[in-house]
């Protein structure tokens, strides 16, 4: 799903690779939130290709769970080893 900022050709560009792209404005969504954009990405099992910062922060707040899940089961002797050295703050990423 290319985002709103990003130009229409980089769609077809991205079809022309052999990728299954839409733009936000063929979806109806030009002038959706972004948080409403990303539900509806969401639904779709869609990957947003953007330059807004906002959609990073959305990853933050609103992490996939499978890949949040992936993510400690790749790092988790790592997790263990912090854990029993004391650390206070352990970063996943």
């Amino acid at each position: 799903m290319v985002d709103n900022q990003l130009p229409a050709a980089l769609t077809r560009w991205l079809r022309d690779k052999g990728q299954e792209a839409e733009h936000v404005l063929d979806l109806n969504l030009g002038q959706s939130p972004d948080t409403l954009i990303w539900q509806r990405a969401a639904e779709l099992g869609a990957v947003i290709v953007t330059k807004d910062e906002d959609f990073a922060q959305l990853t933050i707040l609103q992490p996939d769970t499978a890949v949040l899940l992936a993510s400690f089961e790749r790092l988790w002797l790592e997790i263990i080893q912090q854990l029993e050295t004391g650390a206070r703050l352990i970063e996943v990423y």
